[in-house]
């Protein structure tokens, strides 16, 4: 008993010092107690340099050199390449006489071609191609031999003769044989209405005539022709 009473008398002779723990404290009283804490401790002691820290020396400032102005040194120019001007060939109206003088060298070419011209359709054959008509030539028979004399264009690898609008006939001979008719699978197309169940189907079943060029030879020049077109390839 005598040691709880001495206890107690020695806490209220000397000041309370030791406040309770921040967390229990309003935030105004937290922020005293920091303040007190901070006036509290001892004055701060200066950091001692470490050895490894050294001292760095100031730098001498130098003045630069004024520069100097020197003439440009000349570049190397690269050497300028000359560009060829490409020449395309350009149609040149001829007279008849000129044709019969550039016409023997399209004649001397080894293989021709020629566009004609078969119910106002264009063709670009050869001798020896098969030719499917899209549509039924009425008329002939399979082994016809039919001569195509509207063409647009005839010439070879380096030369080529243009109509305007079409070659002369007497400058070629161009003939195609019949081979037969052709036909395609039967089509069925189905055509219904809105509102209406009535369903009506369309048969179709197209048919051909097929050609094959037989023939094709350039002729000689006549004394007269209509004015053509040459363009030199």
């Amino acid at each position: 008993m005598s040691r709880s009473l001495l206890r107690s008398v020695l806490e209220l002779r000397t000041p309370i010092t030791r406040l309770p723990p921040t967390f229990l404290l309003p935030i105004r009283a937290r922020s005293l107690s920091t303040t007190t804490a901070t006036h509290d401790a001892g004055p701060a002691v200066p950091p001692t340099a470490t050895p490894t820290q050294t001292a760095v020396p100031p730098i001498a400032s130098f003045a630069a050199p004024a520069p100097t102005l020197s003439p440009p040194s000349p570049t190397p120019q690269a050497p300028t390449q000359t560009q060829t001007p490409t020449t395309t060939p350009t149609p040149t109206t001829i007279t008849p006489d000129s044709i019969a003088h550039l016409f023997p060298l399209l004649r001397a070419q080894p293989a021709h071609y020629i566009t004609v011209h078969i119910h106002g359709q264009p063709y670009l054959v050869t001798q020896g191609d098969r030719v499917r008509l899209p549509f039924l030539m009425h008329g002939v028979v399979p082994g016809d031999v039919l001569r195509l004399d509207r063409a647009s264009v005839l010439g070879s690898r380096d030369y080529t003769l243009l109509g305007s609008p079409h070659v002369d006939g007497a400058l070629f001979e161009c003939r195609a044989t019949v081979l037969g008719v052709d036909s395609e699978p039967m089509r069925v197309k189905v055509k219904t209405k809105r509102r209406n169940r009535r369903a009506r189907r369309v048969y179709s079943k197209h048919k051909f005539t097929v050609l094959r060029i037989s023939e094709l030879k350039l002729l000689g020049p006549p004394a007269a022709t209509a004015t053509t077109t040459a363009v030199a390839a």
